[in-house]
């Protein structure tokens, strides 16, 4: 089984013949012109090569996660409560745009590996950026021409296809705007320069620009860059929502626009969905991929079946963080007291998911977080399975941050042969 999960002719063939250093240098010098800006997260020297089975599996495990929450009327009711009052929009989209869901390989106690759920949420990741990397892994590696990367046997064509329906729905390009917070910062930005390549969207702080936004009556406008032009004002008839609670809280933003307002625009990725579908959902799956979990205020009532008793095997973890910030390995009880009582339905407790080093890189063994993301166009049946991402790591955690000081770790992709 370990040598059918990691194609270990394709992993041999890229160690030894197809990587030089020159060229991965010359993969990030690629993926930087080809992008218009610089690259701060890390992009790993490799990419992974999985069996397309493999990748069905995790494909299909996500989609039956995902029916389980918003198929459930007692679920949503109950995720319904999870959104802050004033960033709750007021017309909620019947499903989500977009589905990311994380998956380690883990081995079992017979010896094979399968995949272990590590999260999920309702919200955009870097789907233009992560097509641009999958082409120049094979461009500048001279990587074999049946490995693919596009899931459900889309060509490029296809995929850009469906993403753009999804991002503009039905609406011109200059009707449709990328909100974020400080998008000049922040390490996604070069996905943000793909979608202004391929769809023609711009970019709105809605810290920094709020003077290019106004608000009359329920509908939104927005100042409109046009090269050798001064701007104009154009109407917002859709926004593509890149711009996480979180941080507009911790950061103390005012928004340009407020959420609450029954707004005469949609939403390409309504901010409602990043609260109803994330660790807030773990407790409420049931699926062979999904370890235990727990509120902390279950924990505290005594609700702890299913947990091990062991706390190097917990993690505590808050709710809506992002990127790995906030979570604890092993907590003590000490650590779980300190949390006020008030605060602590806002915590997980999880049981600790431990990855199996599979990726051989002349660094050593490897372990792989592997992430499928998904589309769900405007009155499209079901949600679409469209590319995958690959973090790899070798530390406690497996965001790009975590690593950034090792080799053979970061940013990657999963390439199958067809």
């Amino acid at each position: 089984m370990e040598a059918k999960a990691v194609l270990t002719e394709f992993r041999t063939r890229f160690n030894e013949h197809q990587f030089t250093p020159d060229r991965y240098e010359l993969l990030q010098q690629r993926l930087a012109a080809r992008i218009g800006t610089a690259i701060d997260f890390r992009v790993c020297e490799t990419p992974c090569f999985f069996p397309k089975s493999l990748l069905d599996d995790i494909v299909e495990a996500g989609r039956v996660l995902t029916h389980q929450l918003i198929d459930s009327p007692a679920y949503m009711s109950l995720s319904d409560q999870t959104i802050p009052p004033e960033f709750h929009v007021p017309a909620p989209s019947p499903r989500p745009h977009f589905m990311t869901v994380d998956f380690g390989l883990v081995r079992t106690s017979t010896g094979t590996l399968e995949p272990k759920l590590v999260e999920l949420q309702a919200f955009p990741s870097i789907y233009g950026y992560q097509q641009y990397l999958c082409e120049e892994y094979r461009n500048t590696y001279d990587l074999a021409p049946n490995l693919a990367w596009n899931l459900g046997g889309q060509d490029t064509a296809a995929y850009w296809a469906k993403l753009g329906r999804t991002i503009l729905g039905q609406h011109d390009p200059e009707n449709v705007v990328l909100t974020e917070v400080e998008p000049e910062t922040q390490k996604t930005r070069p996905d943000f320069a793909v979608y202004q390549q391929q769809f023609g969207i711009q970019t709105i702080d809605i810290d920094k620009d709020i003077a290019k936004i106004r608000q009359t009556g329920n509908r939104l406008a927005y100042l409109r860059e046009i090269p050798g032009k001064a701007p104009i004002w154009t109407p917002i008839h859709r926004i593509y929502n890149r711009a996480i609670v979180d941080e507009i809280q911790r950061k103390h933003i005012t928004p340009g626009f407020n959420y609450r307002d029954d707004l005469a625009v949609e939403w390409a990725g309504n901010p409602n969905w990043f609260f109803r579908i994330s660790k807030f959902s773990l407790p409420f799956l049931d699926h062979p991929s999904v370890p235990k979990a727990v509120f902390l205020t279950d924990w505290f009532a005594g609700n702890r079946e299913g947990l091990p008793e062991d706390r190097t095997q917990l993690l505590l973890k808050p709710l809506y963080s992002f990127a790995g910030k906030g979570i604890q390995f092993a907590p003590t009880d000490e650590d779980l007291a300190a949390i006020p009582p008030d605060e602590r339905q806002h915590y997980l407790l999880q049981q600790r998911v431990h990855f199996q080093p599979v990726i051989d890189t002349p660094a050593g063994p490897t372990q792989a977080e592997i992430r499928v993301m998904y589309c769900w166009p405007d009155h499209s049946f079901d949600m679409i399975p469209m590319i995958s991402l690959v973090r790899l790591g070798r530390g406690l955690m497996m965001g790009v941050d975590h690593n950034r000081y090792q080799t053979y770790v970061g940013g990657s992709a999963a390439l199958f042969p067809i």
